[in-house]
């Protein structure tokens, strides 16, 4: 299993409320609206090049299930995920090295986003 989806899969975890939704001006809040962009790029990039998946998308409902966010929230990630993969959908009809680059950058950014997050805010 990649290192980003065992740093999800972990960060999920460790962030579960255990009662009810965390608060939207929680400290940690830039740092999942962020994932879920750079998860919605991802989904998009990834399946541009050549791997047809739901991978990410399934990555972003987990996320969703994890943090159990209010209406308001869960609209707020859903929004980051979509900017991100319409984001690339505007600018890319096909993979190019451009795109692998894009690729690899957020998987980076999206790693560091969870394993940052998780190793400061994890109970």
């Amino acid at each position: 299993m990649p290192l980003l989806f065992r740093i999800l899969l972990i960060a999920g975890l460790v962030m579960t409320p255990g009662a009810g939704a965390r608060a939207a001006d929680s400290p940690f809040e830039a740092n999942l609206v962020r994932l879920s962009e750079v998860l919605g790029s991802l989904h998009f990039l990834r399946n541009l090049c050549d791997e047809a998946s739901d991978e990410w998308l399934g990555h972003m409902e987990r996320l969703l299930e994890a943090e159990q966010p209010d209406e308001a929230r869960r609209a707020k990630f859903i929004a980051s995920f979509n900017t991100g993969y319409q984001a690339f959908a505007a600018n890319y009809t096909r993979c190019t090295p451009s795109a692998i680059e894009a690729i690899s950058r957020y998987m980076e950014e999206g790693e560091k986003l969870t394993r940052d997050t998780a190793a400061r805010f994890g109970n």
